[in-house]
C-alpha cells in the first residue's frame, strides 16, 4: 500500500508539470473553504478538505472518510493537495472512481462543482478560493488564467464574455488534431484547452451567448470531421450565468451534457424546474440537483429526516417537498417553529391538554402533533426545544403514542417527523443541551443544504424569479436586473441566504420606479462590502505597479481610473442641476433627462441630501 501511494504521489508531481499548473505559490497554500458534500445511502453530510495532505475514501478503518457502501473498496480513492491544487486519485479500487461520469485512470484535477462517484456514493467538490495559476502555464491552467483575465475585463467594462464546452461522444486519442480543427473556427482573441479526454473548454471574449450559439454549428462541423460524431456544445455567459471562472466552466459543461447529440444549448437546458405542490423549485447547482433526487427517494420512506443548513437556505422547502412527494400529501403538514414558542407553552402546544390540566384550561385541546395525525410535522429550529419536551417527543417517536397534559390515557398517532436546525446538534449533544438519544432518532436520514453563496449558478435565476413574482403580486410592470446589478448580487455573501434574497427582490418591486434595476437601487439593502469585485486579488492599499517608460524614454503619463472620473462627472452634474433648480428634485431630474426615482437614489448614493450641501 505504501508503494502504491508513492506511485500516486509521483503521478501527482508529473501531472502538475504536464498540465502546466505551475510551481507552489510562494505564500503557501491558498486560503479556501474547500469541502465535499457527501451523498451516501439516505443522507448527505459535509466533509472539509484540509489545506494540505489528503482525504482517503474507503470502507477500511484507516480511511479518513469512511464509507459504508459495499461497492467501495477499503482504500478506494483519495482527495489530495499538490502544488496548491486539488486532485482526486483512484487507489486501484475494484469498481473505479468517476469524475463527472468519466472513469479516471490517473490523478485528476478538481474544480468547484465537479461530481466524484465512488461506488454508489456521490461526492460534490466545492472550493471558494480563486485558483493560483502561473501566467506562463499551458493548457488548462493557461485557459483558467485567460478566463480570469477576460472575466475581470468583462465585469469592469461591462462587456460580453461567453464560455463554451464541447463534449464529445467518447474520449479521443489525437487531442492535437481536434484542437487544430476547432482553432480554425476561432478568432485570435479566443482560447481553447482540454478539460478531460472528452471535453474542450473555450473562452470567447466580446461574444454573448446568442452569438456563441449561432457560431456553434461551425464548431460542431469542425469537430465531427476529426472526432466521433454527436458532439454537444453548452454555452454560459457572464454575468447572467456566473461571475467567476469555476461557475462559468461548470455551467457550460452542464449545459453541454444536457444537450441532445449534435446540438448547442444554453445554461437554461441544464436548469431543472420542480413543481412541488403549489410551489416551484429551481435547481441548477449540482449539489442541489443531487439533494432533490435524495428528497424524492426519502419521500417514499417513513424515516425521520433532519434537515441542516444555515438560516434561510430553504430547509422549509425541503420539508415541504418531503411531504408533498409522500403518501401523506393528502393529510396536513403542520409546521412548528420551536424557537418561537415560550418554554412554558411548548408541551401544551405540541402534545395538547385536557380540561383543568392547568389554570385557564377551560376545555380540552388537541396538540399540533395530534392535529397532524396521518401527515407530517415539521419541527423547525429543533435545537431550541426545551429538555422536558425533548423527552416527551422521544417517547412519541418510539411508541407512536402521545399523552395530553392532564390525561392518563395515551392516544395513538400516525405522524412523520421532519426536523430542521442551523446548529451543529452533535456539538449540542456534547455540551449537554440536546439529548443524544433524540438526536439519533431524528437523524434517521440527514439532508445538508448548501448556503446560497455556494450556489452561484442558482442565484441569478432565483433573483429573477423572485423579482418577477413580486411584480406580479403587486400588479406592476415586469422588471429586469442589469448586468452590473447582477454582479453586485453575486458579490454579496448573503448571510440570510434565499430568504434574504427574496426580501430584497420584494423591496425592489415596491420601491424602485424604474423597470431596470441598477446597482444604486441595491445600496440601501445590501452592505457596502458587495461593491468589491469578486475577482479582485490585490490586497486593499496595494500601490499600482510602475508603468514602463515610453519608447522615447520619457516616463509614461498616468491617468485616473476611468470609472472614478465618470462617477465624479455624474456627481458634479447632479449637484449642478439640483443647484440650478433651487433644490427642486423633480426639476433637476428633468434637466438631466433622468427618471425621478433614479435621481433620488443617486442623490443618496453620492451623499447629496440637502440643497445647502450642493450649493456650498
Amino acid at each position: 500500500m505504501v508503494r502504491r501511494w508513492r506511485r500516486v504521489e509521483n503521478q501527482l508531481g508529473e501531472l502538475t508539470t504536464i498540465i502546466g499548473l505551475g510551481p507552489p505559490h510562494p505564500e503557501g497554500p491558498r486560503p479556501a473553504n474547500d469541502y465535499l458534500l457527501v451523498f451516501e445511502d439516505e443522507s448527505s453530510r459535509v466533509v472539509q478538505v484540509p489545506a494540505t495532505g489528503e482525504v482517503v475514501l474507503g470502507r477500511g478503518e484507516d480511511a479518513t472518510l469512511r464509507l459504508l457502501d459495499v461497492s467501495v473498496s477499503r482504500r478506494h480513492a483519495a482527495i489530495a493537495r499538490a502544488d496548491n491544487h486539488t486532485f482526486v486519485v483512484d487507489l486501484e479500487s475494484q469498481n473505479g472512481t468517476l469524475v463527472n461520469g468519466e472513469r479516471i485512470a490517473a490523478p485528476r484535477p478538481l474544480v468547484s462543482g465537479d461530481i466524484v462517484t465512488v461506488g454508489s456514493v456521490t461526492l460534490i467538490y466545492h472550493s471558494s478560493a480563486s485558483p493560483v495559476v502561473a501566467r506562463g502555464s499551458l493548457d488548462l491552467a493557461q485557459l483558467r488564467q485567460r478566463a480570469a483575465d477576460e472575466l475581470e475585463r468583462a465585469l469592469v467594462y461591462q462587456r460580453p464574455l461567453t464560455v463554451a464546452a464541447i463534449v464529445l461522444r467518447e474520449p479521443v486519442v489525437d487531442r492535437a488534431h481536434v484542437v487544430e480543427a476547432v482553432a480554425l473556427e476561432l478568432r485570435r482573441m479566443d482560447a481553447v484547452a482540454w478539460a478531460a479526454d472528452d471535453t474542450l473548454l473555450l473562452v470567447l471574449p466580446e461574444i454573448d451567448s446568442d452569438e456563441a450559439t449561432a457560431r456553434g454549428e461551425s464548431l460542431l462541423e469542425a469537430v465531427e470531421e476529426v472526432a466521433p460524431e454527436s458532439a454537444r456544445i453548452g454555452v454560459a455567459s457572464c454575468p447572467v450565468d456566473g461571475c467567476d471562472v469555476d461557475t462559468l466552466f461548470a455551467a457550460a459543461r452542464a449545459a453541454a451534457v444536457a444537450a441532445p447529440p449534435g446540438a448547442i444549448e444554453g445554461v437554461g437546458r441544464a436548469v431543472r424546474t420542480i413543481e412541488v405542490g403549489d410551489r416551484t423549485v429551481i435547481v441548477a447547482d449540482p449539489a442541489m440537483a443531487r439533494l432533490f433526487q435524495l428528497v424524492e427517494r426519502l419521500a417514499s420512506s417513513e424515516l425521520p429526516v433532519l434537515v441542516c443548513g444555515e438560516t434561510g437556505t430553504g430547509k422549509e422547502i425541503a420539508a415541504y417537498a418531503l411531504h408533498q412527494m409522500s403518501r401523506r400529501s393528502d393529510h396536513p403538514l403542520v409546521s412548528v417553529n420551536c424557537a418561537a414558542i415560550q418554554d412554558t407553552l411548548v408541551e401544551s402546544e405540541l402534545f395538547g391538554y385536557e380540561r383543568g390540566a392547568f389554570s385557564g384550561a377551560v376545555s380540552a385541546k388537541p396538540g399540533l402533533l395530534e392535529i397532524a395525525s396521518g401527515g407530517t410535522v415539521f419541527l423547525d429550529e429543533i435545537g431550541d426545544l426545551p429538555a422536558a419536551a425533548q423527552a416527551k417527543l422521544l417517547r412519541v417517536l418510539e411508541t407512536k403514542r402521545l399523552l395530553r397534559l392532564g390525561d392518563v390515557k395515551e392516544r395513538a398517532i400516525d405522524i412523520r417527523i421532519v426536523a430542521a436546525t442551523n446548529r451543529d446538534l452533535s456539538k449540542e449533544v456534547a455540551i449537554g443541551r440536546f439529548r443524544q438519544d433524540l438526536f439519533f432518532r431524528l437523524s434517521g436520514a440527514t439532508l445538508w443544504i448548501p448556503p446560497l453563496r455556494d450556489r452561484p449558478r442558482e442565484l441569478p435565476l432565483l433573483a429573477q424569479k423572485f423579482l418577477r413574482d413580486a411584480c406580479m403580486q403587486s400588479g406592476r410592470a415586469p422588471m429586469s436586473l442589469s448586468a452590473s446589478a447582477l454582479r453586485r448580487l453575486l458579490a454579496f455573501p448573503w448571510p440570510g441566504n434565499v430568504r434574504e434574497l427574496r426580501n430584497v427582490m420584494e423591496y425592489l418591486s415596491a420601491a424602485v420606479a424604474d423597470t431596470i434595476v441598477e446597482p444604486w437601487h441595491l445600496d440601501e439593502r445590501i452592505a457596502r462590502s458587495s461593491e468589491s469585485a469578486p475577482l479582485a486579488i490585490e490586497p486593499e492599499g496595494t500601490p499600482p505597479p510602475a508603468e514602463p517608460p515610453l519608447p522615447n524614454g520619457e516616463p509614461a503619463p498616468t491617468f485616473r481610473p476611468l470609472a472614478e472620473e465618470i462617477r465624479e462627472l455624474e456627481r458634479t452634474r447632479i449637484a449642478a442641476a439640483l443647484a440650478a433648480a433651487n433644490g427642486n428634485q423633480r426639476a433637476a431630474a428633468r434637466m438631466l433627462a433622468m427618471p425621478l426615482r433614479t435621481f433620488v437614489f443617486k442623490l443618496k448614493h453620492y451623499g447629496l441630501r440637502r440643497t445647502d450641501e450642493v450649493r456650498g
